[in-house]
C-alpha cells in the first residue's frame, strides 16, 4: 500500500511558477515509477508527466514539454513538478500517482492516487 500526500498548488499569474511536491509514504517508494496528472472542471483526468524509479527516464504530454520538469529525491520519498511559464489552460487539480503498468500515458495504468492540489493561473 502506498499514500500520497500532494501539496504546493495555489493562485498564480500566468507566466509564473509553482513547484508540487508529493510525499509518499512506503519503504519501497523508490521502486515505483511517478505519474502526474491534471483534471480540469469538466474534463477528463489528462497525463502530465512521469519518471522512472531511478529518475533516468522522464516522460511528458506536449502540452507541458519545455515548462515542467519532473524530479524525485529517494531519500526523502518525493517526487516533484517543477512548473514554469504556467499559462491558465494549466488550471486544474493536479494528482500524484504510482502506476502499476507500463503505460505511464493512461490513466488506468495507475493505482494509487494522491487527493489532488488546486493550481489556477490567472490571466
Amino acid at each position: 500500500q502506498v499514500q500520497l500526500v500532494e501539496s504546493g498548488g495555489g493562485l498564480v499569474q500566468a507566466g509564473g511558477s509553482l513547484r508540487l511536491s508529493c510525499a509518499a509514504s512506503g519503504r519501497t517508494f523508490r521502486m515505483y515509477a511517478m505519474g502526474w496528472f491534471r483534471q480540469a472542471p469538466g474534463k477528463e483526468r489528462e497525463f502530465v508527466t512521469a519518471i522512472s524509479w531511478g529518475g533516468g527516464n522522464t516522460y511528458y504530454a506536449d502540452s507541458v514539454k519545455g515548462r515542467f520538469t519532473i524530479s524525485r529525491d529517494n531519500a526523502k520519498n518525493t517526487v516533484y513538478l517543477q512548473m514554469n511559464s504556467l499559462k491558465p489552460e494549466d488550471t486544474a487539480v493536479y494528482y500524484c500517482a504510482v502506476p502499476i503498468r507500463g503505460d505511464y500515458m493512461q490513466a488506468g495504468s495507475y493505482d494509487f492516487w494522491g487527493q489532488g492540489t488546486q493550481v489556477t493561473v490567472a490571466s
